[in-house]
């Protein structure tokens, strides 16, 4: 799971430095919010969540880490498309709202379960350090 998640930050890391990279070529900055989110909430939490599964968990393979990874995952890519198309004024923001919500609400429920994970593996109750 650790690899999963560094893999997956590696392509969201790629993807938001080629939009901050046309960004500067084209003098746009219309994009900044979806640039922001893409390196945040993508690339950085997702790194954060491998270094966790590599650092102190061990129940990367349960139902419930497999359920995590891909609710975060169906979050961010649906944000992240959500605004890409609001800042890009490629689609309503009426239509798009109700869709940015729930995918942010996927992102959080994602990092929910990521805490679930952490309070319930061995690894961080047996090395004092949870």
């Amino acid at each position: 799971m650790d690899r999963k998640y560094v893999i997956t930050s590696f392509i969201y890391a790629i993807l938001g430095l080629l939009l901050g990279i046309y960004m500067a070529a084209s003098h746009n900055h219309g994009q900044m919010v979806t640039h922001a989110h893409i390196m945040l909430a993508a690339f950085v939490v997702s790194f954060i969540y491998g270094l966790c599964h590599r650092l102190w968990l061990t129940n990367g393979s349960s139902a419930l880490s497999q359920i995590q990874f891909y609710v975060h995952q169906a979050g961010i890519l649906v944000l992240v498309i959500g605004l890409f198309l609001l800042y890009g004024n490629l689609a309503a923001p009426d239509v798009l709202d109700p869709i940015l919500a729930l995918a942010s609400v996927a992102v959080l429920v994602g990092m929910i379960l990521m805490t679930v994970l952490f309070m319930t593996s061995a690894k961080s109750k047996e090395s004092g350090r949870g």
